[in-house]
């Protein structure tokens, strides 16, 4: 977790995840980010999170990390040298309330412990990142798989608007949104987070 800045989320970037929260489907890239506190790795301990706040929903994630600063022209595989895979923690019942009076997100997104993120492997390009789907394992059942193919806004799209109106740069990280299949956990829940068949990370939700 040394030497990451800036945690950079796309929110509703896959069609089906936006319909089934009742939101509109975006027609550009839609972006909130989180504290480095929120930041934890899944390396198999447990994780601490609110228990007295309402459903804490889980959101995996394809999460890409940045080597050098973008600039214009840049592919994605120019900027980003390792990928990793993501949990996006949420007290939805928080958020929803936020929503209902126009407040900005923070409190239901950027708790600590709330940016799950597994080990980096190294990023084998966009099209590549397609062979493989990805896929969250709760309790030994799989929850949600997705792929990077049915982004509503691929890669490069999404470091090329992050860079235009916040900046992107060496130790920025991008968790690049959440396929339909997000839900509640519970207490003691085990979770797995599967590149392909590989198992890249796991951690046990503990509500405190």
């Amino acid at each position: 977790m040394d030497g990451i800045r800036n945690i950079y989320c796309v929110g509703r970037n896959y069609r089906l995840h936006a319909e089934e929260l009742g939101n509109a489907v975006p027609t550009s890239p839609f972006l909130f980010s989180k504290p480095t506190h929120a930041l934890v790795e899944a390396n198999g301990q447990s994780i601490r999170v609110p228990g007295n706040k309402g459903e804490v929903h889980y959101e995996a994630e394809l999460v890409l990390h940045v080597a050098r600063p973008y600039e214009p022209g840049m592919k994605v595989e120019d900027v980003v040298d390792k990928m990793a895979l993501g949990i996006d923690l949420t007290l939805r019942d928080v958020q929803s309330e936020l929503k209902k009076k126009g407040h900005p997100w923070l409190k239901a997104k950027g708790f600590p412990n709330s940016a799950v993120l597994t080990s980096f492997h190294p990023f084998p390009g966009q099209e590549a990142c397609q062979e493989a789907d990805f896929s969250l394992v709760k309790n030994g059942e799989t929850v949600q798989r997705g792929n990077t193919r049915d982004m509503l806004f691929d890669m490069q799209t999404i470091v090329e608007f992050t860079a235009e109106h916040f900046g992107l740069g060496l130790g920025d990280i991008i968790y690049t949104g959440t396929p339909a299949g997000v839900g509640p956990v519970a207490d003691g829940d085990k979770m797995e987070l599967f590149f392909g068949t590989e198992r890249w990370g796991d951690c046990v939700i503990v509500l405190k």
